[in-house]
């Protein structure tokens, strides 16, 4: 399913939506000038990789550097696809919570649930030394305060049928409900296959501490 739009019309203008899409952007079109080599460096570096992350916890290290992929590589993406599918849900479904939670929550907001995704994927596979990138843990979250912030709105939806692609308007709840499905179905997939090339985990974390989360910030507000 491919959403394309929904029917809240937020009377703001989406600030930190724009400018963390222009970031990632930022960051993608430098990619594109690295080598392969410039690239596994990088990402070797700027990437989460769970387990150098559970060796800096287990040897005790203050060395933010130990700790700073677990923002960077919110920044980071492997590919056209990649970047495109993570923006395009981030601008569709990010305008909305923006306007739900507030211009600087709604940053705070982001980065918290991109860093809980990242620490979900690591409880999950804490030896894994396959770096974790993309902006897909963070923009999970931003899924679950949606589903808070507008259970009753409607998506207009690409869904194959058999052969045939069709536009139908599903209710948020349950669309948002088939996504967490799918990502738990994968997950789950993944660890009995031992391995994968997608963090679903960090999706289902990042997923659940922004439905928690913006709870917090709704009674605030």
């Amino acid at each position: 399913m491919i959403p394309i739009r929904d029917n809240i019309r937020p009377n703001i203008l989406p600030f930190f939506t724009v400018v963390l899409i222009a970031a990632n952007i930022g960051v993608f079109l430098n990619e594109l000038r690295w080598g392969p080599a410039d690239f596994k460096y990088w990402v070797g570096m700027l990437g989460m990789t769970p387990l150098r992350l559970t060796t800096a916890v287990q040897e005790s290290s203050l060395n933010p550097l130990s700790y700073l992929p677990l923002v960077t590589n919110l920044f980071l993406h492997g590919g056209w696809m990649h970047i495109i599918g993570n923006l395009w849900f981030l601008w569709l479904f990010g305008s909305s919570v923006e306007y739900c939670l507030g211009h600087g929550h709604f940053l705070l907001f982001y980065f918290l649930c991109g860093i809980v995704a990242n620490l979900t994927q690591v409880a999950v596979d804490p030896v894994s030394a396959v770096p974790v990138i993309g902006a897909s843990g963070a923009v999970s979250g931003i899924l679950g305060a949606y589903a808070v912030c507008f259970p009753f709105a409607k998506i207009k939806t690409i869904v194959p049928l058999f052969f045939i692609f069709t536009i139908i308007e599903i209710p948020a709840l349950a669309f948002l409900a088939i996504w967490f499905f799918y990502q738990l179905q994968s997950g789950a997939a993944a660890l009995s296959m031992g391995g994968s090339g997608i963090a679903w985990w960090a999706h289902v974390g990042g997923f659940v501490a922004g439905a928690l989360l913006n709870r917090l910030w709704l009674k605030e507000r």
